[in-house]
């Protein structure tokens, strides 16, 4: 679960509609960007369920007592999250051997420094199904596998920088992750974002074929619901809301 704190609230928005979100941000993307157009719709595959692991931790969120709010996906215990990750990946291999290798880029990615055992067992596994695959179907190169992959998370950061931020946050006030841009650079340029408003992002260098409406799902849990119902029911309780998104040059 993806939440943002506000006076009287938890907007919570499940890893799997931020999955769903970052790939209609991908489907606005200028086609040359993803280098090998042959495999665009197995890369949007693998962006939009990058994150399907988290559909059965997210069908009912729970509390964390040690600091008195929900779990995240930063801080949910760690065993059942890793049993998950392989699941969602092997998922989605199941439905496109290449978005499968790319969220296991993705997951693996996180664990490439980790020293503790299951970290380490999950990322040696991984890396295990990367060649495994590489050797029984005909990925693109090598260049273009990073881009692809590249790709794959910065859509992913997009996701996180809306969900994270209130609308029109300044710089001043967005979530750290987020204020000097994003890990990917394009024609030698850091991709970077800034809320224009309620509804407008600026993107820099502009990745879209034109302006691109997005639609992000999430609910506005009341604090004083969970307190009187506690969190899995004050989140089945409350509305599905939807938060409009317009990425600008």
């Amino acid at each position: 679960m993806i939440i943002r704190e506000t006076e009287d609230a938890f907007v919570m928005t499940t890893q799997d509609d931020h999955g769903r979100f970052s790939g209609d941000i991908a489907r606005g993307f200028r086609k040359e960007l993803f280098l090998d157009e042959t495999v665009v719709e197995d890369v949007l595959l693998a962006i939009a369920e990058h994150d399907r692991a988290w559909l059965p931790m997210d069908d009912t969120p729970i509390w964390n007592d040690a600091v008195g709010l929900p779990f995240t996906f930063v801080d949910y215990p760690t065993l059942p999250k890793l049993l998950m990750y392989a699941k969602g990946v092997d998922e989605t291999e199941a439905m496109s051997p290449y978005a499968g290798y790319l969220c296991s880029l993705h997951y693996a990615s996180f664990m490439k420094n980790a020293t503790e055992a299951p970290f380490v067992e999950f990322y040696h596994a991984e890396l295990e199904r990367q060649e495994r695959l590489k050797s029984q179907h005909p990925f693109p190169d090598e260049e273009t596998i990073q881009r692809q992959f590249a790709l794959l998370q910065l859509c992913d950061d997009l996701s996180l920088y809306v969900c994270m931020n209130a609308p029109g946050a300044t710089k001043e006030e967005e979530h750290p992750w987020f204020r000097d841009g994003f890990d990917m650079s394009v024609d030698g340029q850091r991709v970077a974002a800034e809320w224009l408003g309620g509804e407008e992002i600026r993107l820099s260098p502009f990745l879209f074929e034109r302006e691109w409406p997005v639609v992000l799902k999430n609910k506005h849990v009341r604090k004083a619901q969970i307190k009187q119902e506690g969190i899995a029911k004050a989140f089945e309780h409350a509305p599905w809301t939807e938060q409009k998104v317009l990425f600008v040059p």
